[in-house]
């Protein structure tokens, strides 16, 4: 089986290549999604994660307020150090189960985990290739504002806080441009799957 990465900045339109992987055969697991799984609860994280912040972040049912915690610790890099290293064990640990679990299925599978910070956490370390998703700054900016609760402030100062594209460049087997058609980033992800196809796991 082959391990792939699939990263990019905000609003990079990971969520449309990924989609289109799994239409193709991949299975695709996201890493945000794992995320949320950890943080709700019952969630691995979840206690743990309250008792870190404070109980301001959950809301009556005990459901984690992830604007309310993502308000807390952006721009504040030691909160966010804390934080991923309670959230990303648990997301991580839940991906090689579902990685071995589609390993005996599907030996000569393709498993796609879709991450924004692969990167800049190390973890792009443990597949054995990554895609990274690109397009254009301003892009970004309009796709992440059609959001809900968006703020352009906010998606701006997020943009800033993530690494630059041509560092991410550096570490990236195929690089898949959303800039254009939807049309055009299919035939993209089509061409990187079949190439994903010829490589030995």
């Amino acid at each position: 089986m082959l391990k792939v990465g699939l990263t990019g900045g905000l609003a990079s339109g990971k969520s449309f290549v990924g989609d289109a992987l799994a239409n193709l055969g991949c299975l695709v697991v996201q890493a945000d999604e794992l995320g949320h799984q950890t943080l709700s609860p019952g969630g691995a994280a979840h206690d743990a994660v309250i008792r870190e912040f404070g109980a301001q972040i959950a809301d009556e049912s005990g459901h984690i307020d992830r604007r309310r915690l993502a308000a807390l610790v952006f721009n504040q890099p030691e909160k966010l150090a804390r934080l991923n290293a309670l959230v990303h064990p648990p997301v991580m640990q839940r991906e090689e189960e579902l990685a071995a679990e589609f390993a005996r299925r599907k030996p000569d599978g393709i498993f796609v985990v879709e991450a924004a910070i692969l990167i800049e956490t190390g973890s792009y370390k443990r597949f054995d290739r990554l895609i990274l998703v690109v397009c254009t700054e301003d892009q970004q900016v309009e796709r992440a504002l059609r959001r809900e609760g968006a703020v352009e402030a906010v998606v701006r100062a997020r943009l800033r806080s993530q690494m630059p594209i041509d560092e991410k460049l550096k570490f990236a087997h195929f690089v898949i441009d959303t800039s254009g058609t939807k049309e055009n980033t299919l035939r993209q992800t089509e061409v990187v799957y079949e190439a994903l196809r010829r490589i030995e796991p």
